[in-house]
Formats: C-alpha cells, sequence, structure tokens
C-alpha cells in the first residue's frame, strides 16, 4: 500500500510539470478556453518512429491528417490506464462519424511487458480504434521526452522482478492533424467536454 501512495504521488507531481510546460504553448480553444501564450513556446511532440499493435512499423508521418488522442500508460496499470482508456473510447463513440477523423493512441511505458501482442488485446478491450504503440527502451524514452512525458520504474517490496509499477504522466495530448501540439487534458479527463472540444477543432479546420 505503501508503494501505491508513492507512485500516485509521483504521477500528481508529474502532471504539474507537465503542465507548467504546456502552458507555454497552448493553442486557444475555438470558441473560448486556454489563451495562447506571448513567451516563446516549448515544443510538444516530434519524429518518432515505433511498433504499432498490428506490428507495423508507424512514425508521426503515418498520422498526418488525422487529430491524434495521445496518452502515455502501460498494460499492468491498476486504475490511472484503464479508467483514461474507457474515457478515451466514451470520446470516440460520442464524436460520432467526427471520430473518422481522430486517431487515439495508447503508448505503452513499459516495453519489457507489453509486446505489440499484449497491446492488441488491452486496446481492443477498450475500443477497436485505440492503436497501441510500443518500442525499444530507446524508443520509449525518446517519445516521451518530446512529449515532456514522465515515467520511472518503481519496484515492490517482494523484490518479484514482474510485480513493479510505472510512474507516468497521466495526461491525454490532443495533437492537431500535422502532429502540432492543441491541448491537453487531465485526469480523470470527461468524454464529454473532450469531445466537445475536439468536434471545435475539427470544425475550424474544415469551415
Amino acid at each position: 500500500m505503501r508503494m501505491r501512495r508513492y507512485s500516485l504521488i509521483a504521477i500528481a507531481a508529474a502532471a504539474v510539470a507537465v503542465a507548467a510546460v504546456a502552458a507555454w504553448h497552448l493553442t486557444p480553444m475555438p470558441g473560448g478556453g486556454e489563451e495562447a501564450s506571448t513567451q516563446a513556446p516549448v515544443k510538444i511532440g516530434g519524429p518518432f518512429e515505433m511498433t504499432a499493435h498490428t506490428g507495423e512499423s508507424v512514425t508521426e508521418r503515418s498520422f498526418d491528417g488525422k487529430f491524434r488522442l495521445i496518452f502515455f500508460g502501460y498494460t499492468f496499470c491498476p486504475d490511472v490506464c484503464p479508467t483514461t482508456l474507457n474515457s478515451v473510447a466514451l470520446t470516440l463513440d460520442a464524436l460520432g462519424d467526427n471520430a473518422a477523423a481522430v486517431q487515439a493512441l495508447f503508448i505503452t511505458v513499459d516495453p519489457a511487458r507489453d509486446t505489440p501482442e499484449v497491446l492488441a488485446e488491452y486496446t481492443a478491450a477498450f475500443h477497436p480504434d485505440i492503436l497501441g504503440l510500443s518500442g525499444s527502451p530507446e524508443q520509449t524514452t525518446a517519445i516521451a521526452k518530446s512529449y515532456k512525458a514522465y515515467f520511472a520504474r518503481v519496484e515492490d517490496g517482494d523484490n518479484d522482478p514482474e510485480a513493479y509499477l510505472m510512474d507516468h504522466t497521466v495526461f491525454i495530448y490532443l495533437m492537431g492533424r500535422d502532429g502540432e501540439f492543441l491541448s491537453l487534458f487531465s485526469y480523470p479527463a470527461d468524454p464529454q467536454d473532450m469531445a466537445t472540444k475536439i468536434a471545435a477543432f475539427l470544425n475550424r479546420t474544415t469551415s
């Protein structure tokens, strides 16, 4: 139990850190919301190469033309990840036909356990349109760094090499059609709020 409390504290600290970074780079929400910073932006996102749960190699260019909902997590996550992926699934459902313009990506921070096969089974339990991405430790570190995402392994008290947790950033990133950073959704994310804001961005780019 002590490990779980420590884990959540670390997650909260990481969330504050990412929020501070993102505040430099927020795009105004259509019809109101965040105001763009007048300070020099901090870049969020960038080039990457990962393996999709389908077994295909993908890069940031693989999703050009689509908005992206990106969440960093892992399949052994006891609470935050399943809650968040359920919210993403409900968001896609709430978007209706607009969901075709959005690609949801679940990027594992635990590639040692989260193989493409494991990710395929896990994401399918939430929504068929959520794509799991995994990579080597180096690729995982690189993509997390580009998104200013935090993760760290937390060992359990029994020294079981397979029974560990991963602290990680709990934000959902909304990226635009060209991979540009648009906004963050905080945990616990409200599906209807996400769908409304995503639809507003979609309407703005198609009007």
